[in-house]
């Protein structure tokens, strides 16, 4: 029998339009007096807008304009940026970040969400009740594990979580595989406490935690979206300005148009778009704009395959996920910024505190820089409505002596006004940079 002869196929071929038409970045300061413009020409592939997103967001930056076009196989957007005071971004070493991370030599896709050599993940997905997060960093705590980042989100009463670990005594990864076993089975007897599906998953998925996130509560089969006329009372936190989405046809040119319209607030943008692309969408156009306190966002797109959507279930499909991606990240609660020396079994130990005084953890953001450990957690109180504020007062005499504690009661109208004593800026995509190689 003669032997069979397969074609070669040079596995860099897949990237030779790239390195041969590398990304330009441009960086431009003079058409805007109010903002930034960060130019990007490139090759196009899918997923290339998540990325570029992902860094401008991990960046801290705000982006308040975006055009967006990715049709012919080419890649052109222009997003209109500022920092988190609203100033033009003109630090040179900022600049250059930029530059690097969205050039020819940048790996966003790695670079943000690289801490799988250092860290041991662990994923947990379940029926979120009030004080479930205190009972699962006390476990961890118990179990020798200490905290150095993590996420956690509730919406629609589930809960989504990722934590990053290390051994409390040699402060490396967790590798043992029964060590990681008896951890996972523990968590889930903690999860058991409430009704429907619980799991908990040791990770290896380098994906950014805020995508991760997303996936595992569009994924979680507990999680759909209950609405009455559009919303209803499991749709997420009340907010004065409802999203409202439609999706329309766009025959002559072959496309199916989204339109989304909301209240903005930070990292909105990435999520719409990474909703968008784990759904398998490809975004050919795109306007973005920030009318005031609303958000007006318009996407051409088609699926993979190439078809728009035609079936009314697709449609209302896109409609749910955008709504609940949306929702998932509104903080109409109080937020407790802490900042205090690191130690083991630190956030088991806050998180008991925030249990005592009756308050509910709806969201939190959890990282470590050197020797400091900087928790952010979003509260309502047992019951989900607003923290009575002598409860903070309450707390702040409990904690103040031993950490920094600044709290931003939500005004819907307005930028959140501290009503802390102490002053404590705080971003958690800026900090996760930070302790990235």
């Amino acid at each position: 029998m003669g032997s069979i002869c397969w074609p070669y196929f040079d596995p860099e071929y897949e990237t030779l339009n790239q390195r041969i038409n590398p990304p330009r970045v441009s960086i431009d300061n003079a058409t805007c007096s109010d903002c930034t413009l960060v130019k990007v020409d490139s090759v196009n592939k899918h997923g290339i807008l998540l990325e570029v997103v992902q860094v401008l967001t991990d960046l801290d930056l705000s982006i308040s304009k975006a055009y967006i076009s990715s049709d012919g196989g080419w890649f052109m957007d222009v997003f209109h940026v500022t920092d988190q005071q609203g100033n033009k971004v003109t630090d040179p070493k900022m600049i250059e970040q930029i530059e690097k991370a969205l050039g020819a030599n940048g790996s966003p896709k790695t670079r943000v969400q690289s801490v799988g050599g250092e860290y041991t993940a662990i994923e947990l997905m379940g029926s979120d009740r009030p004080g479930l997060l205190s009972e699962i960093s006390a476990v961890l705590a118990d179990l020798n594990c200490n905290v150095v980042a993590a996420q956690a989100w509730s919406h629609n009463t589930r809960i989504a979580c990722v934590f990053y670990v290390t051994d409390s005594a040699s402060s490396r990864r967790l590798d043992d595989p029964a060590r990681l076993a008896d951890i996972q089975e523990h968590l889930r007897n903690v999860l058991r406490g409430g009704d429907g599906v619980a799991h908990t998953n040791v990770s290896t998925d380098l994906t950014r935690t805020d995508r991760r996130l997303h996936r595992m509560m569009s994924d979680d089969p507990d999680n759909e979206l209950v609405v009455d006329g559009g919303y209803g009372e499991k749709a997420g936190p009340c907010c004065d300005f409802r999203p409202r989405i439609t999706v329309e046809g766009c025959d002559e040119k072959g496309y199916s148009v989204v339109n989304v319209r909301c209240k903005d607030r930070p990292k909105l943008l990435f999520d719409t778009v990474c909703t968008l692309t784990d759904m398998k969408y490809v975004v050919f156009h795109a306007s973005i704009v920030s009318d005031g306190p609303y958000a007006l966002q318009e996407y051409y797109i088609r699926h993979m395959d190439g078809c728009t959507l035609n079936s009314e279930a697709e449609k209302n499909h896109v409609i749910r996920s955008l709504e609940a991606a949306i929702l998932r990240r509104v903080s109409d609660g109080v937020s407790l910024e802490l900042s205090a020396k690191d130690r083991v079994g630190l956030l088991s130990d806050v998180t008991r505190v925030l249990r005592e005084n009756g308050l509910t953890v709806m969201r939190a953001e959890v990282s470590t820089v050197g020797a400091k450990a900087v928790n952010v957690f979003y509260v309502r109180d047992a019951s989900g409505n607003p923290v009575d504020m002598k409860t903070i007062e309450s707390l702040r005499k409990e904690i103040g002596h031993t950490m920094l504690l600044n709290v931003k009661a939500p005004d819907l109208d307005k930028p959140s006004q501290s009503v802390g004593t102490a002053k404590f800026s705080f971003s958690f995509g800026r900090l996760f940079w930070k302790f990235l190689p």
